[in-house]
């Protein structure tokens, strides 16, 4: 069983990863590339957010009084 462990914990060790194997400086400014990107995506769901909410609006502004009024939840038979 040592075996297993001993071989498992070598190929542990031969394995690189990016990290690794690029330069501290490259690796920070591909961090600092991934943070910019991931701050412009999240700019823009906010940005598509804001014009949904802003269409519903001035659709809900400009609705017939016909719309409105089947949108409401009164009867308005039992005003009759």
């Amino acid at each position: 069983m040592k075996k297993r462990t001993n071989e498992s914990k070598k190929k542990e060790q031969d394995q690189l990863t990016v990290k690794d194997t690029l330069s501290g400086d490259l690796f920070a400014k591909l961090q600092e590339k991934k943070q910019q990107l991931k701050a412009e995506e999240q700019k823009k769901q906010e940005e598509a957010q804001r014009k949904k909410q802003e269409e519903r609006q001035q659709r809900e502004k400009n609705k017939s009084f016909e719309e409105l009024l089947n949108e409401s939840n009164m009867d308005w038979k039992k005003f009759k």
